[in-house]
């Protein structure tokens, strides 16, 4: 054997080939089957106390590792075993973080961002909806054109073979009766509850409640609370209510480690047995746990972080985007348990991604706040289930987010009647949805000021037509005064109903007359100074009055269907005009 050795005449490359393939054997002998345990929220805090993790036994699998990729790698601490040592001094594999990238052909097309339609080659702008700078590329690999099918149940198949192989077939789909479907089935199959003042705040934005199999997606900020709301969500989903019992829910973290999880959810006081915590980026192996577990609810934070191994690009790409949100799709139908995805957001204040992500999901819900205020409110643009008008307000504080009782309060300074300095503030009743809210409009004339006019958080082009009308048709000379407005904690006024407020405050400021305590201001001012009526003027009066005001200002039209109310704790006072408007409030 050496003379035959000797006589190759590569014998370096040989000895070279010798060597690696006898590191590769020693180094694959030294691998052994890795534990990947689902961890509960408890057994979280136990270590975090203790300084140990054990980890259950109650939903743990066993994968082989690979020499260069340990598939479905979860960042735990285990017991210091001698062989998870020997593997890596780091505590960590660097397979973990390599994604596997599918090489092959691809078939590339361009789909359009706002409304989802594809064409074989690249457009200056879409040519169904018109739009210029919307056409993105997708690359679709042959592992998902082998699967078959096109669209989003389509593509990206290998993954549901793979993943979803354990869900029931529903075999040839039958067209069914409405009748037959609607039939038998009460609220409680419909939707579920969420019980406390925080799950009614939310279940209201969801339209009454979550409905089973639907696909949620939460948008907002960074830091503005998503990761936050979830885990309150969650825990009141685990913890069950009157109708049912306690049931699993797990919680998928792409971003964080599972002791990070259980440090947030120690500050906020949250002790669910039934929450389970896991962090992994593999939705496949995500999918894998999820049917192990059975959990009567889902959350990944985030879909930018996931990926499917069978898809091309990596993780929060066009592509992988939109796949993993359509294997999630189908998850949620066939398996019947509601699923929350948390997306970041663009500059622009999009949800990041393509725009037909929006489309494939049920729910999409916005997570709104002022930079430095403690507010949130979370909305709804988008609900198969319910209606799009609801608005829910909360508080952020160290224990989590908390339900604001009195949102009104928000946008309301408090007034003191014997103060000349309060000249110049109006109060005004604006919709936000189905919610009415109480905001404070404040204004200032300054005679001789170097700046004409200057507004924050009300329209100029509508602030100049009222300045316009109230010089026109009120007679007032304010036009070599300086006109400054402004609405109170960064509100901004974009509905006409808060004219009158507008006109009432400058008024104020005007005259130097203060505005009596208690009055709140509801109309919209036309060319000719009439005062016109606005929608839902009961909702409006109604709120008004449960928040202790004496009198409201309306227009003279609705005047006797709103004393008919039998609001008897408040005075209506019709206007027909803004001369009225002036003899009514600021006479002495």
């Amino acid at each position: 054997i050496p003379l035959l050795l000797m006589s190759i005449p590569n014998m370096n490359s040989l000895r070279c080939f010798y060597t690696r393939a006898n590191s590769l054997l020693l180094l694959r002998s030294s691998f052994s089957p890795v534990t990947i345990p689902v961890r509960r929220l408890s057994s979280v805090f136990d270590s975090l106390s203790n300084q140990t993790v054990s980890s259950i036994s109650d939903v743990d699998t066993k994968t082989q590792a690979s020499p260069g990729i340990a598939k479905g790698a979860i960042s735990s601490r285990g017991e210091d075993k001698p062989e998870e040592r020997h593997r890596s001094g780091r505590g960590w594999d660097p397979g973990e973080v390599v994604m596997n990238k599918k090489k092959g052909k691809v078939k590339t097309s361009w789909v359009c961002e706002s409304c989802g339609h594809s064409e074989g080659q690249w457009w200056g702008s879409c040519r169904a909806c018109n739009k210029v700078g919307t056409m993105r590329r997708f690359s679709e690999g042959p592992e998902s054109r082998a699967s078959g099918g096109g669209g989003a149940s389509g593509r990206g198949g290998g993954s549901e073979g793979a993943g979803l192989a354990w869900l029931p077939e529903q075999g040839v789909a039958q067209p069914l009766k409405l009748n037959s479907v609607i039939d038998g089935i009460t609220h409680q199959q419909w939707r579920i509850s969420l019980p406390g003042l925080f799950g009614n705040e939310v279940g209201r934005v969801l339209g009454g409640g979550l409905a089973p199999g639907s696909l949620i997606l939460i948008g907002g900020d960074p830091g503005i609370g998503k990761s936050t709301l979830l885990l309150q969500i969650a825990s009141i989903i685990a913890d069950g209510n009157d109708l049912a019992q306690p049931a699993p829910v797990l919680y998928v973290s792409g971003e964080e480690s599972v002791d990070q999880i259980g440090s947030r959810a120690d500050r906020m006081k949250i002790e669910t047995d039934e929450l389970y915590l896991f962090s992994s980026s593999d939705l496949q192996d995500i999918l894998t746990k999820a049917h192990r577990l059975s959990p009567r609810a889902l959350i990944i934070d985030s879909i930018q972080t996931v990926y499917l191994k069978e898809v091309t690009g990596s993780a929060g790409g066009l592509t992988q985007v939109k796949e993993c949100t359509s294997t999630l799709l189908r998850f949620a139908k066939k398996s019947n348990v509601p699923v929350f995805l948390v997306g970041h957001v663009t500059k622009a204040g999009d949800i990041a991604g393509p725009r037909v992500l929006e489309h494939i999901v049920d729910v999409v819900l916005y997570m709104e706040g002022e930079e430095h205020s403690t507010y949130r409110l979370l909305r709804s643009v988008k609900n198969r289930f319910g209606s799009t008008d609801e608005l829910g307000v909360f508080e952020m504080s160290q224990a989590g987010l908390e339900v604001v009782s009195n949102p009104s309060g928000i946008y309301l300074s408090q007034q003191n009647t014997d103060s000349d300095v309060l000249a110049g503030l109006a109060v005004a009743v604006v919709m936000d949805g189905s919610r009415s809210f109480l905001i404070e409009v404040q204004a200032l004339c300054a005679t001789g000021s170097t700046v004409s006019r200057h507004v924050n958080g009300v329209q100029a082009s509508r602030a100049d037509m009222i300045i316009a009308v109230l010089m026109k048709q009120a007679g007032l000379r304010i036009q070599e005064s300086g006109i400054f407005l402004n609405v109170a904690n960064g509100m901004a006024l974009s509905e006409t109903a808060g004219d009158l407020a507008i006109a009432a405050a400058i008024c104020s400021s005007f005259l130097e007359f203060p505005i009596p305590h208690g009055v709140a201001f509801i109309g919209e001012i036309g060319l000719g100074g009439e005062i016109r009526t606005v929608p839902r003027m009961e909702k409006r009066v109604s709120t008004v009055a449960k928040l202790g005001f004496t009198k409201c200002v309306v227009p003279k039209s609705v005047e006797k269907s709103l004393k008919s109310l039998g609001l008897k704790e408040i005075e209506i006072i019709g206007c027909k005009n803004l001369k009225e408007l002036i003899n009514s409030v600021f006479r002495g």
